[in-house]
């Protein structure tokens, strides 16, 4: 059964890369129906998703270890390619923006990507450490992984800021302009994705704090991986005083968000492999 799901995991990710093939494609030919095919096979990829951390939830408890697949590399870095696809596609449906996918669908398809191709990497279903036999698990990790996942919409939105060639302003859809939303758009779209993934970062570190003072007595050491947790959480504190007090918008913004959005990656991946401490399971 474990293999199915590993299986299907690999669906998930193909399909997540076709989808950025036809969003890209969408991009370049102003082709309505190709872009209508790239959201179909996105929310495909995300169904086929879904179903496999469902698959290996159901397993997990069958195999005596009963824990929603969060615990490790391979499990959070595939509910992290969900989480990024679920707030890109709500974010599609709510605003109309498709053109945005070809930015954010990659970043789906890697997440899967990078931990089906390494052999240090295990898919394998595994009893919980001590450290993480807690009730606290889920609130943490979900909460936090919706933060980061609101943040990698919020960097490629960034990046097409930054690197596209949308107009300067306008407020017409993404199939209106054609290639890209205006700039002005994009500004607004990455500003409420940081504005959805902070409050989740918050919670997360809060539910952490509790976890730690459950498990370990005290609810901030100064571990590693906490540190840059602070750390990240400050970069987007700033981004949001830095729009709503100092009245920035536009590429500072942008700019802003990319370094965030970088600090997300290292507090994920940077402390579980070069920095050690009492998150070293993580990795």
């Amino acid at each position: 059964m474990v293999n199915i799901n590993v299986r299907l995991f690999g669906v998930a990710m193909i399909g997540y890369l076709v989808a950025t093939l036809l969003y890209v494609t969408y991009v370049v030919s102003r082709n309505r129906a190709v872009g209508v095919a790239a959201t179909l096979l996105a929310l495909a990829g995300w169904i086929v998703n879904t179903a496999a951390i469902g698959i290996r939830c159901i397993e997990s408890y069958k195999a005596g270890f009963g824990y929603i697949p969060l615990s490790n590399m391979y499990e959070s870095m595939v509910f992290f390619s969900w989480s990024i696809m679920l707030i890109y596609l709500v974010f599609e449906h709510l605003y109309g923006y498709r053109a945005i996918g070809a930015f954010v669908a990659p970043l789906g398809f890697l997440g899967i990507a990078v931990v089906s191709f390494n052999p240090k990497i295990s898919a394998d279903l595994q009893p919980l450490v001590p450290a993480l036999q807690s009730n606290w698990l889920t609130a943490h990790v979900v909460t936090c992984f919706f933060g980061y996942a609101a943040f990698a919409v919020a960097f490629a939105i960034s990046l097409m800021y930054l690197f596209g060639k949308g107009p300067e302003a306008g407020k017409g859809s993404s199939e209106a302009q054609g290639l890209l939303p205006a700039k002005k758009v994009l500004d607004e779209l990455s500003y409420k994705a940081v504005a959805v993934g902070f409050p989740l970062l918050t919670l997360g570190i809060l539910t952490g704090a509790a976890w730690a003072n459950y498990a370990w007595g005290t609810y901030w050491s100064w571990d590693p991986k906490e540190t840059w947790s602070l750390i990240t959480w400050l970069v987007y504190a700033a981004y949001l005083h830095a729009r709503f007090t100092a009245g920035w918008k536009g590429g500072r913004l942008a700019w802003l968000s990319v370094v965030g959005f970088c600090a997300v990656i290292f507090t994920y991946w940077g402390v579980n492999f070069i920095l050690s401490g009492l998150h070293s399971y993580a990795g």
